[in-house]
């Protein structure tokens, strides 16, 4: 447990220090009918890592509200938020208890001091070893097996007035579009002062209420030990003249459109192939993931708002080295994007998942499998640069998977608009060979 006044070293002269801590409770109880909320069946397959997201606000001059203002409005809303949220501010009675029950318990809201300034920090933030330190009670990836807290805030308080306002999220609630939704929520309440304001009713939660899941004889992936054993991240900014230099450059192999993030994950993916290829000394067959939101895809169009994981997860596996061209990647990411089409209901895609997992399990060992996989989780389109507390949208926005142990990417729209960052974990030789990679060098900046 992280205590009151605890010093973490951030780098070799920055001391992190943990300065408050308390527990926010929804401003109204929850109705009794409500007090138990059932965790679908693809919720408790993907499992309860925490998905972990940072938002960095500067200190602007034309904001007039002090430290201890931001941190009132904070809790203030999230309070309200947490009304309309109010799964998230319940407890798992026990790590395999299939439901959440919803009793208003709360969530933990730190406070923390950094000697560090908020402009610095961001220029290195993505390789630094010590960025889960910025998160609630550890709540970063696999870091807390044994904890039943669903979400953790901690608001940090950088040397030059800016703050960090880090926000972990169980997926056994969520997925990453459920992260976004709620902080969206969250921060309309602080601007409109009211979960009840016309502005702010839109985005209010939409629940899908499913029976009572029993797994007792589903396999569940033990991923504890079975990481990366040395993973680093680092930050690639893409501009959009070079994405639409890429998107060009496989279109003429191609003769068909592709988007940013299609030929962006297909560079990616392209590159961290040769990597590990090269420091193996031969070919291994490898597997580019990719979860999909399929809430627009259902036949009952739920909205962008619905709480849960509501995704289906898309797999192009590549047997030889010559089925990682870009042209030939993009066109297996269409295919494998066609046949979401046919996923009619979450039913399906959970079966879909767990045949998926089940091949992938009988294939290799788990070391082995999670080693040559490869994920791609695209947040661009998401509403993380927008949001907005009162204070002025985000500078930069991570997410920080380092902890998860597994080679993946994590693709963000970039602040300004122009372009897309990729955070990008991989193991520590494949990353010195990645970094340098004259190809992919030529369409992006190191970060």
């Amino acid at each position: 447990m992280v205590m009151i006044g605890k010093l973490l070293r951030f780098g070799r002269r920055q001391i992190h220090t943990i300065i408050s801590r308390d527990i926010i409770k929804p401003a109204n109880l929850t109705p009794s009918h409500l007090q138990t909320y059932n965790l679908s069946e693809l919720d408790l397959l993907i499992g309860k890592l925490y998905i972990p997201m940072l938002l960095l606000y500067p200190n602007k001059d034309s904001c007039s509200l002090t430290a201890q203002d931001k941190t009132r409005v904070l809790k203030n809303s999230l309070s309200q938020s947490l009304t309309k949220y109010y799964p998230f501010a319940g407890r798992l009675p026990t790590l395999k208890t299939p439901y959440v029950d919803c009793n208003d318990k709360g969530v933990v809201f730190l406070e923390a001091r950094s000697e560090a300034k908020l402009e610095k920090f961001q220029l290195g933030m993505a390789q630094d070893e010590n960025l889960d330190n910025l998160f609630a009670d550890d709540m970063v990836c696999n870091n807390s097996p044994h904890s039943t807290n669903l979400v953790g805030i901690q608001l940090n308080h950088f040397a030059c007035g800016g703050v960090g306002l880090a926000v972990s999220m169980s997926h056994l609630v969520g997925d990453g579009c459920t992260l976004g939704s709620f902080v969206n929520h969250w921060a309309s309440v602080a601007r409109y002062g009211s979960a009840d304001h016309k502005e702010v009713l839109p985005l209010n939660p939409h629940f899908i209420h499913v029976p009572r899941t029993d797994l007792s004889e589903a396999p569940v992936m033990n991923q504890q030990n079975a990481g990366l054993s040395t993973p680093v991240t680092r930050k690639f900014f893409f501009p959009n003249s070079k994405l639409n230099d890429l998107k060009k450059l496989v279109q003429s192999a191609t003769n068909d459109i592709p988007t940013r993030v299609e030929v962006l994950t297909s560079l990616l993916y392209k590159t961290t192939v040769a990597a590990a290829t090269t420091n193996s000394g031969c070919f291994k067959p490898s597997y580019l993931m990719s979860p999909a939101n399929i809430r627009r895809r259902l036949p009952e169009k739920l909205p962008q708002t619905a709480v849960g994981n509501i995704v289906s997860l898309m797999m192009v596996p590549t047997t030889h080295a010559s089925e990682t061209s870009l042209s030939m990647l993009v066109r297996e990411i269409k295919k494998q994007k066609s046949q979401l089409e046919g996923v009619k209901s979450m039913q399906q895609a959970t079966e879909n998942y767990k045949l998926l997992m089940s091949k992938l399990g009988n294939d290799q060992d788990l070391k082995t499998l999670i080693k040559r996989s490869y994920t791609c989780s695209s947040l661009c389109g998401y509403p993380f640069n927008k949001v907005d507390f009162g204070w002025g949208k985000p500078m930069a926005t991570a997410i920080a998977l380092r902890s998860a142990g597994q080679n993946s990417f994590v693709l963000i729209d970039a602040a300004n608009g122009d372009g897309i960052e990729a955070h990008v974990t991989l193991e520590i030789q494949d990353m010195e060979i990645f970094q340098n990679d004259k190809e992919l060098l030529s369409f992006c900046q190191i970060n």
